[in-house]
């Protein structure tokens, strides 16, 4: 079995036979290439593609996303059958007043003028699709230092008993 990410094109699945950090930066690069100007990517063409690690046991995938730069708040998490999507909030869509409010007055500082910046905030977006269902009710979430750890539970299926051998 294998998990897929879906923002990959089948023919760029197989790994480099250069240097490992050589062929992953490569992949990601082909990857948010191919999301920018295919239009793959769910938040559009500023997001970011998070690097993963899947790992598998009997009874549940774990899923590591690398999120560096966003907070717990802003990470959105959804799973549907065998598909898990993670995506970011961009802070600056949350922080806009609703119309009709009155926004909170400012303290009375000058504003900074901003003179050159390199850092942005960043949006991810990534999509998996798994091997076997996840069942949700028994699946954990965990969020600690920009890593995203994602214990999701196999689904067994309905019907399914075990046997005594007898």
């Amino acid at each position: 079995m294998f998990v897929l990410p879906l923002s990959r094109p089948a023919s760029l699945l197989r790994r480099s036979p250069v240097a490992p950090a050589f062929g992953t930066a490569l992949d990601r690069l082909f990857d948010e290439s191919f999301d920018r100007y295919v239009g793959g990517s769910a938040t559009g063409a500023d997001s970011r593609t998070p690097a993963m690690d899947v790992s598998e046991s009997d009874a549940a995938y774990t899923i590591v996303f690398e999120v560096p730069g966003t907070t717990r708040e802003q990470l959105k998490v959804s799973v549907e059958g065998k598909r898990v999507v993670l995506s970011t909030v961009v802070a600056s869509e949350a922080a806009a007043p609703v119309e009709g409010q009155v926004a909170p007055v400012a303290e009375a500082r000058p504003a900074a003028r901003v003179l050159y910046r390199e850092r942005s905030v960043a949006a991810y977006a990534r999509t998996v699709v798994l091997p076997a269902e996840v069942d949700q009710a028994q699946s954990q979430a965990r969020f600690e230092n920009g890593v995203l750890t994602l214990t999701l539970a196999k689904k067994v299926p309905a019907g399914a008993t075990q046997l005594s051998i007898a």
